[in-house]
């Protein structure tokens, strides 16, 4: 096992570890030089983070993948209310006005936006380097690795120069999605896995609506709204980046799709999985 483990970190781990640590040198640099102070919130989130990967390995189980998934399970709760709220709190102020415009996507910043961005790119390095700890990936190029990757880099660059902090809130949604992935995950390895439970069929269906609405659905409208506004964002390097973690993005979500779909095909109907296994 450890020898497999091993083997994973040697193609993939020391090339992310490595972008981890240079993200953390910048981020120091940027507080301490630059005396950026409101990215103090992407350190508090690392170490909430991981405080709370402590208390769960403390007293519930040392499992690292469901200690792992609990602590993601806790993030996606408070993100995607961090969203919902940050969105009612600028529609109850100033109606829907103007709210999507791009003059606001790109250059404003919602109330609470800034420090939401800030906790949740905290997170997404501790569980960068838990994954990378605990060899929870898979592969030669580890998808969810490149997926945080993406996400630091994007996240932290407009974080730096404070625009397309609301583009990157509303990306956020999707982790109402998440809830239900990882809920699934904890749900599984706790032992129930009795696919016609109203339970288990009541998490199939949120699971599945949260992936087209607030996932697939909600990623795809933020791409056509950068293409369309396009020509507003002028000549800086902003375009090509939003658009790049846009479109990886997107191309996660579809395998993402893919998966789903499988594992709901596998849990309706086990026996025929174990025939065509056998």
């Amino acid at each position: 096992m450890s020898r497999t483990r091993a083997q994973k970190e040697d193609k993939a781990g020391p090339f992310f570890l490595a972008t981890l640590v240079l993200w953390f040198v910048s981020v120091l640099f940027e507080i301490l030089f630059h005396r950026r102070s409101q990215l103090l919130s992407i350190v508090a989130g690392c170490f909430f983070y991981q405080l709370a990967n402590w208390v769960v390995r403390s007293f519930v189980s040392r499992d690292p993948l469901f200690v792992n998934t609990s602590v993601s399970l806790l993030h996606s709760t408070i993100t995607s209310s961090s969203v919902i709220f940050i969105l009612a709190n600028q529609w109850l102020k100033n109606g829907s006005i103007g709210i999507f415009e791009h003059s606001q996507l790109f250059g404003g910043t919602w109330p609470w936006a800034y420090p939401a961005l800030c906790f949740s790119c905290g997170y997404f390095a501790y569980d960068q380097w838990d994954m990378l700890h605990y060899g929870l990936y898979s592969g030669w190029i580890p998808s969810i690795l490149m997926h945080h990757l993406i996400l630091l880099i994007c996240f932290t660059l407009a974080l730096y120069r404070n625009v397309t902090i609301n583009y990157l809130i509303l990306t956020l949604i999707c982790e109402l999605h998440s809830i239900f992935l990882h809920v699934r995950k904890v749900r599984r390895m706790a032992g129930v896995r009795d696919a016609k439970s109203k339970i288990v069929m009541a998490e199939w269906v949120l699971n599945l609506v949260t992936y087209i609405v607030a996932r697939a659905g909600a990623h795809l409208l933020i791409t056509a709204k950068l293409i369309w506004d396009a020509p507003k964002f002028g000549k800086g390097i902003e375009l090509p980046l939003a658009l790049f973690g846009m479109f990886g993005m997107n191309f996660l979500n579809a395998f993402l799709g893919i998966d789903l779909f499988r594992a709901f095909k596998r849990e309706r109907n086990p026996q025929s999985t174990n025939s065509h296994h056998e």
